[in-house]
């Protein structure tokens, strides 16, 4: 390897510290802010994306250890941790979904709640580009997963910022629970590639 080569693999690394630093503090914010709102809206949707956001701490928290060393049983054994936040997060918005329709229940209007998961849905597809990116660049397997981590973070929060939106101006409480189906089959699907596919 060059020093070219060698110098532009560290300002990469660097930048991948950043970003998953940037969707750490994000997300530490939004477990209080999502509290508060969830508190005060009732909304099951609301408090467990808070959970959601524990999840995307964890995923974030593998990736910048990751990043700190090399070898590739260091890069396995991150790769399975991000597979069980998958496997986490699948569970919970399939029990989200189903007890919230099972149960009828319909929370409070939320504009905090409408507010936070609109900008949390940009911030987290703004970073699950630059994730992307910047994982193929580095070939960083654990990078370029966690980076779909985010990714469902962000449709996580767009699909409740729906449900909210259609529960405040249509009644429909029944929107949210709905989406996250879709979503558990997306991360189910990802479990699936990190345990049984190539890598």
């Amino acid at each position: 390897m060059t020093s070219t080569d060698d110098a532009t693999r560290r300002t990469l690394v660097r930048r991948g510290r950043a970003l998953e630093y940037t969707t750490l503090g994000w997300n530490v914010i939004g477990i209080v802010v999502l509290a508060v709102a969830a508190t005060a809206a009732r909304s099951v949707a609301l408090a467990g994306f808070g959970l959601d956001s524990l999840i995307e701490i964890g995923a974030s928290t593998v990736v910048i250890w990751e990043l700190s060393g090399t070898g590739e049983d260091r890069r396995r054994f991150a790769l399975k941790l991000i597979g069980v936040g998958f496997a986490l997060l699948a569970v919970y918005l399939l029990v989200q979904s189903t007890w919230v329709l099972a149960t009828g229940f319909r929370p409070r209007h939320s504009p905090l709640g409408i507010g936070w998961t609109a900008v949390t849905a940009l911030v987290m597809f703004t970073l699950a580009a630059g994730k992307a990116r910047t994982g193929t660049a580095l070939d960083n397997p654990v990078l370029k997963t966690e980076g779909r981590v985010t990714l469902i973070d962000g449709l996580l929060a767009a699909s409740v910022l729906i449900g909210l939106l259609l529960n405040s101006v249509a009644g429909l409480w029944w929107a949210d629970p709905a989406a996250g189906y879709v979503l558990v089959h997306y991360a189910l699907r990802e479990v699936k590639e990190i345990f049984f596919g190539e890598h």
